[in-house]
């Protein structure tokens, strides 16, 4: 049995720092080594929980291309299983700009998924049945895949879900929360209307996160709790996949038996260290294990 299986949300991306965000309008500017690594929301969840110490396994779809040999090589650096699909329209991609404080602004490339289901009904379902806990990815293939996944999960096993910026309404995102009993959420787009788009999600466990603000725990039955942001051990040099550390962090703390809250602190602080490396290859130690 696997700790962790990831659905979906393998890419690459393409690191630009900027002297600011958003940057002055001009026809070049001149920067730091762009850098091309393995991305995306599902390796940010799989490499930090894989940091630390869960076994993981992803399944995705990847191209054919450069950057696919981008992620492969970086994944086979590492006990992550995968079980890939080819991708014909290649591999997802992002280019983040990155500001002197860590920020970033993302432009994301999702190269939609066109054709028949990348994975049988029955490997997915075999795939599930061997997880402790299943993640998933808002990518466009996994969406069509959701009543398999959710049908297969074994007793007791989570189905969590990331958002990101959903502003409450758009319809791509409301079958994965339909589907998941465990949802994280940031607040860029809801601003106010968080707590009333969170309330909306029970009874599911709902983690609104606004990044440096700390994040906010809706629990079933219970009143939000403010969870504040952990302490970066070291300077913040990049806040890309701070969101997936979170994510991993709250779902490790879960499997080892830590209470919802107990579980956001933790993941606070994970999310925390994991801003002060650049990129999301966490080496050992850096990542709270407990």
């Amino acid at each position: 049995m696997v700790d962790l299986l990831v659905i979906g949300g393998l890419g690459v991306d393409i690191r630009v720092r900027v002297p600011a965000l958003p940057p002055a309008a001009a026809d070049s500017l001149a920067v730091p080594p762009i850098d091309l690594r393995i991305g995306n929301t599902g390796a940010g969840v799989a490499l930090a929980a894989h940091a630390l110490g869960l076994r993981v396994t992803v399944v995705d779809v990847l191209g054919a291309d450069p950057a696919g040999d981008v992620v492969r090589t970086a994944l086979a650096r590492t006990s992550v299983r995968t079980v890939l699909a080819d991708a014909p329209a290649g591999t997802r991609r992002s280019v983040n700009l990155v500001d002197p404080a860590g920020r970033r602004m993302s432009l994301y490339d999702p190269r939609p998924w066109s054709g028949p289901a990348p994975f049988a009904a029955a490997e997915l379902t075999a795939l599930v049945r061997d997880a402790a806990h299943v993640h998933v990815s808002i990518m466009d293939w996994a969406r069509d895949a959701l009543p398999v996944l959710r049908a297969g999960l074994a007793d007791g096993v989570v189905l969590s879900t990331d958002l990101h910026d959903w502003d409450g309404e758009n319809d791509h995102h409301r079958p994965f929360a339909d589907a998941a009993g465990l949802v994280f959420l940031s607040d860029v787009r809801l601003g106010d209307r968080a707590g009333k788009v969170a309330a909306g999600l029970a009874p599911r466990t709902v983690l609104v996160t606004g990044g440096a603000a700390g994040s906010t725990l809706h629990a079933p039955d219970t009143p939000p709790i403010r969870v504040p942001a952990g302490t970066p051990p070291g300077p913040v040099v990049d806040t890309n996949g701070a969101g997936d550390a979170f994510a991993a962090g709250l779902i490790a703390a879960r499997l080892r038996g830590g209470s919802p809250l107990d579980a956001a602190r933790y993941a606070a602080r994970v999310a925390a260290a994991a801003c002060t490396h650049d990129g999301m290859e966490y080496p050992a130690g850096l990542l709270p294990l407990n």
